[in-house]
């Protein structure tokens, strides 16, 4: 793997990247509390198949720029990091995959930009509106995404909670699941320390501030266009934060070609916990079209 260092839309971005230069691209999205290093597994094997696999630290994350303010990390601007990405490594169009966060950022892309992508692959997070459908009336989903309040409220509290105990709050997001040894310690380590940095803990909160409680309707509006992009939903039957409600209510948003994908006994960190299985995955559909 190597170091990208790319300008889009007024910031500067770090990325990860594997494969050939000129090949079809590859973009793919972290979520939170991760970086670019979280697709460590996949890139080399979509570099091996002829793309070119490029991870970015998104905004507000590891060696990427980090504004300042709630409005910074607005929906349409997280789009126009992506967009902006794709012009900087000269492509009209890019495959895209995303876990986490990466996913909701990747779902609206593909419906505000259909016409840049070529394939669309969610990891853990299915279509917004079916999140939010399942939150207003499955309280086994809200249950799950109790946490939510906790990071939505103002004025730094979510903040102090997570950093108190050296972190212990923060760290423990990492070994949730049925592997709690699934991401490396010394992982785990580099993503708690950027997030020590000044102003980065709040930048990845505000990704929820900024998007979802009473900003959601703004950010995923109900007029969200249906996915007309090739796209695959990826997800653990296992994941304590994403039940089965969104999952099963995504196929209703879109509109092309869709394939979900069950990974027994998996949890939240698919990357980590199946790595041979998602580039097999990614590589299945992006291929396939």
């Amino acid at each position: 793997m190597r170091e990208l260092r790319l300008a889009a839309n007024g910031l500067r971005f770090r990325c990860l990247a594997d494969g050939p230069p000129d090949g079809p691209l590859a973009l793919l999205l972290h979520g939170f509390p991760e970086g670019a290093e979280s697709w460590a597994m996949q890139l080399p094997t979509l570099g091996e198949a002829g793309y070119l696999a490029v991870a970015p630290d998104l905004r507000g994350y590891g060696g990427t720029d980090c504004p300042e303010g709630q409005e910074a990390y607005r929906m349409r601007h997280l789009v126009g990091d992506v967009v902006g990405l794709i012009d900087a490594l000269e492509r009209e169009r890019c495959h895209l995959g995303g876990h986490d966060w990466g996913s909701l950022v990747g779902w609206s892309v593909a419906g505000a930009h259909p016409e840049r992508l070529l394939t669309w692959s969610a990891l853990s997070v299915g279509h917004p509106r079916a999140f939010i459908d399942t939150m207003r009336d499955d309280p086994d989903q809200r249950s799950r995404s109790a946490y939510v309040g906790l990071f939505l409220q103002p004025g730094g509290k979510a903040e102090d909670v997570l950093a108190e105990d050296g972190h212990r709050r923060l760290r423990a997001m990492y070994q949730v699941g049925p592997r709690p040894d699934a991401i490396p310690p010394s992982e785990v380590d580099a993503f708690v320390r950027g997030m020590t940095r000044a102003g980065r803990l709040t930048a990845a909160l505000n990704y929820y501030r900024a998007n979802l409680g009473r900003e959601a309707e703004e950010a995923f509006p109900p007029s969200s266009r249906a996915i007309v992009t090739p796209a695959q939903l990826i997800w653990g039957d296992q994941d304590p934060a994403l039940g089965p409600g969104p999952t099963r209510l995504t196929e209703r948003y879109v509109a092309g070609g869709y394939r979900l994908e069950v990974l027994q006994g998996a949890g939240h960190w698919l990357q980590y916990e199946r790595p041979a299985e998602v580039s097999r995955l990614l590589l299945e559909w992006m291929e396939a079209h």
